[in-house]
């Protein structure tokens, strides 16, 4: 008998119960680092008008919104990459049809280990951070990654970053206003173990960020990337890409969206970057 507690929330389980209920092809979204589900609001009601039924998965130890996430900044520490996918895949097994799933930053490369493992339908890999073998590494994503690579001991606690940091990381494709606005909205602490986790994976064999990528079950997968991106630049999105296309099996493509930065997600571009995403399923087979 399975006595291993269940770590779906009230919050997932009420989607997963609306998603399966709806009869709806179901679009499973996945935030990244700094972000809660909420970043996914505007979003989820976009396909839910086109068809979609969605779901928006948290990570373990989530505060259910940024001011909690805020006043209890410890409640994501240590959390990994592989307790992170694998709440992932409890959450879909709920669900009575394999979902669609989009991910954004290192929900971009924890959609492409869900693909991995055969329980996606398709897949959109927005800004992924590096699986392992991806290579490239310029200056801008360092300097991204700085605020927690730059001290050892982050790796076993939670970073915020200062406005400044966000501005460089997240939102430099944008407004000063816009910004400041998403900082206030959206930024919450993020633990740093994922972090080292990718920085090291290229020379531990058994990395926890280690995708598969020629499976037959895996899926149609589409890489997007933003212009402007300074923690996953084009180099980087590129190298992804070129790693799934090894896939036979399914179609792999890339679109880089022109102007934005790593924010596109969450920013006044966001629409953009999901009707590349819908055309994209609806030209593979996955329309709702």
């Amino acid at each position: 008998m399975n006595t291993t507690a269940s770590t779906v929330t009230p919050r997932e389980a009420a989607e997963v119960a609306a998603a399966n209920a709806s009869g709806r092809q179901p679009v499973v979204f996945v935030h990244g680092l700094w972000l809660l589900h909420s970043s996914w609001d505007a979003w989820k009601a976009y396909v839910e008008d086109r068809g979609y039924a969605a779901v928006a998965v948290d990570w373990p130890g989530d505060e259910a919104d940024v001011a909690a996430a805020l006043a209890n900044e410890g409640s994501l520490a240590g959390t990994s990459v592989r307790d992170v996918a694998d709440h992932v895949q409890e959450v879909i097994e709920g669900l009575d049809r394999k979902p669609i799933v989009i991910g954004h930053s290192f929900g971009g490369l924890l959609v492409q280990i869900i693909a991995g493992r055969g329980i996606a339908a398709g897949t959109v890999t927005i800004d992924p951070a590096p699986s392992q073998g991806v290579l490239p590494l310029p200056f801008s994503s360092l300097k991204a990654a700085f605020p927690v690579l730059g001290n050892p001991l982050n790796y076993g606690r939670t970073v915020t970053l200062t406005f400044d940091e966000f501005r460089y990381g997240f939102a430099n494709a944008v407004s000063e206003e816009e910004a400041r606005a998403l900082y206030d909205g959206f930024h919450t602490p993020a633990p740093g173990r994922p972090l080292f986790q990718a920085a090291t994976a290229n020379f531990n064999p058994a990395a926890k960020t280690k995708a598969a990528k020629k499976n037959a079950d895996r899926g149609p997968l589409l890489v997007v990337t933003g212009e402007k991106d300074h923690i996953v630049p084009f180099a980087m999105a590129n190298a992804a890409f070129k790693k799934q296309r090894k896939n036979q099996h399914h179609v792999t493509e890339i679109v880089e969206i022109p102007g934005v930065g790593h924010s596109l997600v969450i920013d006044s571009h966001w629409q953009e970057v999901a009707d590349a995403a819908l055309d994209f399923l609806s030209r593979n087979g996955l329309g709702a």
